[in-house]
């Protein structure tokens, strides 16, 4: 990606900072570290950062790593703006900051540790600040669609190719390692996320971990599945038949679920509120009273991460707005019988949506 899109971002995020007197942001999640300097997607664990960024309202802008990523610093930021602290990281960052003039700044509770934190005061006044560099992600640029249609175009391709192989015979298991090596054997980075596969009643579970279930003919199969492509997600739910003639109340579900679906899409548009987006599903349940088997909610922001802001559920707070993308996901389940989910990913357009 262009570099002159990454200080864009940066750019924006000085504008908001400035807006709410913070003279500069700790950056250490690792989605909005990448979304403001393109430096590292990935941490390698909870417990373990790749770097920082610390973004200024009115000055240059700091990239902080260890010494595994010098290279890749190297090729991104100004050597005067980097540093490649050792094992004493906080001593080494708090002394750069204030080197640097930069005394006080923000952090965002949710992700930084309590070790970090208690690392960094003794150096910089911290100011605790949620959802600013996520406000932002909120609203994809048009090289973030271009990026997340072709993930979702593939996501689309790998569900119409792995209805072929749910067979009688065939496990949960193996239907979610075949997705996974048919999303790389077509250029996918990685999954987006752990495949769900459920298998008859473990369909009603919404979160179904694959497992050794067999396949039999007269099953229902929920397949929730999305992959990283040039780095951005997709995610969508089918739930298919196996057999020749889906039952009647294969059918029936599925109908709802869908047409729960389309009467919230049908209302998605530039103004209207979150809330009411998820309402529409739920009334459309609630009608033909089955919307107490809709325990969850019915979207969420799709991007460089898989779960993001905004959501469209019970208690969503803000209205739809141009550039954001949220999947419409319904579903209905039973524990004895299984459950029926289906999703997009719906674009809001300057003058309504698009379903990607």
């Amino acid at each position: 990606m262009d570099t002159i899109i990454f200080e864009k971002r940066r750019h924006n995020l000085k504008k908001a900072l400035a807006e709410r007197k913070l003279p500069a942001l700790l950056v250490s999640h690792a989605a909005n570290r990448y979304y403001l300097s393109g430096f590292e997607l990935h941490d390698g664990q909870c417990n373990e950062s790749s770097g920082w960024v610390v973004v200024t309202a009115d000055g240059p802008d700091y990239l902080f790593t260890d010494p595994r990523f010098t290279d890749a610093a190297k090729r991104l930021w100004p050597e005067q703006d980097t540093l490649i602290y050792t094992s004493k990281k906080h001593q080494e960052v708090g002394e750069f900051l204030k080197g640097k003039g930069v005394t006080a700044m923000g952090f965002d509770p949710t992700v930084t540790s309590l070790y970090d934190h208690e690392g960094l005061a003794p150096y910089v006044e911290l100011t605790p600040v949620r959802d600013v560099v996520e406000g932002l992600r909120m609203y994809k640029d048009e090289e973030e669609i271009k990026r997340m249609q072709a993930s979702v175009d593939l996501n689309h391709k790998i569900m119409r190719d792995i209805e072929q192989h749910l067979v009688p015979g065939a496990t949960e298991k193996e239907i979610a390692w075949r997705i996974e090596k048919m999303f790389k054997d077509n250029g996918a980075e990685e999954m987006a996320f752990s495949s769900i596969v459920g298998v008859g009643r473990n369909a009603a579970l919404c979160h179904a971990i694959p497992g050794e279930d067999v396949i039999r003919d007269g099953d229902l199969v929920l397949i929730d599945t999305g992959c990283r492509l040039n780095d951005y997600n997709s995610d969508q739910t089918r739930t298919f038949w196996v057999g020749d003639k889906p039952s009647d109340r294969f059918r029936e579900v599925l109908e709802w679920v869908q047409g729960a679906q389309q009467a919230a899409i049908d209302m998605m548009r530039p103004g209207v509120s979150l809330h009411d987006g998820w309402k529409a599903a739920w009334d459309y349940f609630d009608k033909r009273g089955v919307a107490q088997y809709f325990n969850h909610g019915l979207g969420h922001g799709v991007g460089l991460e898989t779960h993001e802001p905004p959501r469209m559920s019970r208690v969503a707070k803000g209205v739809m707005e141009p550039g954001m993308i949220i999947t419409v996901e319904p579903g209905l389940y039973w524990d004895d019988w299984g459950g029926i989910r289906w999703e997009h990913e719906v674009l809001i357009t300057e003058d309504g949506c698009r379903v990607l």
